[in-house]
């Protein structure tokens, strides 16, 4: 694999990890469905352990690269404010579209 091919292997698996908790209403993707629809709090853990994952992923193709870069506390930072910033669509999807064509204001 190139190494412009792993970068948007990375790129990709992180846009679809971080909108996958928005997108289903299934515990940690391949669980029961939640009955009343799961609450914020367990699609945002949801997301920090899907920002895990896609980071081991990523931490295998470096490594299969070659050396293992060593990364600061500001790699982390930055590369959660991305993975946040990927999940705006499904965000978007999930809380702030209307459903059904209603607006503000009619019952």
């Amino acid at each position: 694999m190139t190494q412009t091919a792993a970068i948007w292997l990375v790129i990709l698996a992180a846009l679809l990890a971080a909108n996958l908790p928005f997108l289903n209403d299934r515990w940690l993707i391949v669980g029961r469905p939640a009955s009343k629809g799961k609450p914020f709090f367990a699609r945002a853990l949801e997301l920090l352990l899907l920002y895990f994952v896609v980071g081991a992923l990523a931490l295998l193709i470096e490594k299969r690269a070659g050396q293992i870069a060593p990364q600061g506390w500001e790699f982390y930072a930055v590369t959660a404010a991305l993975f946040i910033t990927l999940a705006f669509p499904g965000f978007v999807y999930r809380y702030l579209m209307r459903r059904g064509g209603r607006h503000a204001g009619e019952g």
